[in-house]
């Protein structure tokens, strides 16, 4: 019996294609919302987990990273999946009769200047691939839905219209997690760490905390706060540096920054994907 990875969505979801490029031997585990997917991998139901954090149109997914710190988990690699936004429609649709399409609050405004010129209103769902399931059980040619192709071919919908994305990058970042870190050095395109961090209560001690990594010549890639059980005085951060925890420059940087600090969680150890090293500079 092939290992599961969860993820959240339904079968068809982008979450799922994910799953199918980056581990295509592992069996895909449907997961009704992240918490379920993070407790299927911390329950022994799935060995991996496949975690949308970030598109490059819409940017971060809500909450996702409040979830990760408490998960219990580890990040032991990440994907990326060039999201292609497809209009999905029953099987004797054409495109002029379609007036509603429904997909996820997050994908309706990447495609929102398709949705506008073809005078197609968009409807929220909870999920891209539970709105294909629905426009199939629906068979109405009115009603469309806003999925991947993989979702056309396992709910038997016609593509009416590929690639509608307003950005011809739109693309969405994921996170595998597994119960167990992941130390090794891997991959082609050099290692990245990721933690978790709060600032002592002294006067400027985020700008000082930050300084080691520059002192260092550590790349921190992505610095992002949010509020810690709901109160505006505690704030977390969340951040990724290019670097192995075993880098001489990198434990330095670390040093410095625990001097600063109240609390210091190492999130995960894991190669950079090489979309993340086909980036342009900016």
């Amino acid at each position: 019996m092939a290992s599961k990875i969860a993820f959240q969505g339904e079968l068809g979801a982008y979450g799922h294609e994910a799953c199918v490029t980056a581990r295509p031997d592992f069996d895909p585990l449907p997961c009704s919302t992240f918490e379920d997917a993070i407790a299927a991998v911390r329950d022994g139901d799935a060995e991996l987990g496949m975690i949308a954090v970030e598109n490059s149109t819409y940017g971060r997914v809500a909450d996702v990273h409040s979830l990760l710190p408490e998960s219990g988990l580890h990040i032991v690699d990440e994907t990326f999946v060039r999201v292609h936004i497809n209009l999905l429609g029953t099987k004797d649709a054409v495109l002029d009769d379609v007036t509603e399409a429904f997909g996820h609050p997050v994908i309706l405004p990447q495609c929102g200047a398709f949705l506008r010129s073809h005078q197609i209103k968009g409807r929220t769902s909870s999920d891209n691939a539970r709105a294909a399931r629905e426009v199939a059980a629906g068979d109405d040619k009115r009603m469309a839905a806003l999925a991947s192709e993989l979702a056309a071919e396992i709910y038997g919908l016609k593509i009416l219209a590929r690639h509608i994305e307003d950005h011809d990058r739109n693309t969405t970042r994921f996170l595998i997690m597994a119960r167990e870190p992941d130390y090794r050095r891997r991959g082609t395109f050099g290692m990245m760490t990721s933690f978790v961090f709060r600032v002592r209560n002294i006067p400027a001690a985020l700008y000082k905390a930050m300084g080691g990594f520059a002192t260092n010549g550590v790349n921190m890639t992505k610095l992002e706060s949010y509020m810690v059980g709901g109160a505006f005085t505690a704030t977390q951060f969340y951040a990724e540096i290019e670097g192995h925890p075993d880098d001489r420059n990198v434990q330095l940087a670390l040093e410095e920054l625990r001097y600063f600090t109240d609390h210091l969680h190492v999130m995960g150890v894991y190669p950079a994907a090489a979309r993340r090293h086909d980036e342009p500079k900016g």
